[in-house]
């Protein structure tokens, strides 16, 4: 049985949307399982030790970056 990757997906969200997407979709036609916090908001320490998990069982990290970071 031929093994599918998961692939953690980050940046910041709104200005590198269609980036992410694009990403995805690639990702997807790879036959990867594509993931990333956009799933589940961080919403209490219960949800950010989800996150984490999910993070530390993806077998790539990949990060989109641009000319903006952090929350407004």
């Amino acid at each position: 049985m031929e093994k599918r990757y998961q692939v953690f997906i980050s940046s910041t969200l709104l200005d590198l949307k269609n980036a992410r997407q694009e990403v995805s979709q690639a990702l997807l036609r790879a036959n990867c399982f594509p993931a990333g916090m956009e799933l589940f908001p961080a919403a209490d320490a219960e949800q950010f030790e989800f996150i984490k998990s999910t993070i530390q069982q993806s077998d790539y990290y990949v990060i989109i970056s641009a000319g903006r970071y952090g929350s407004l």
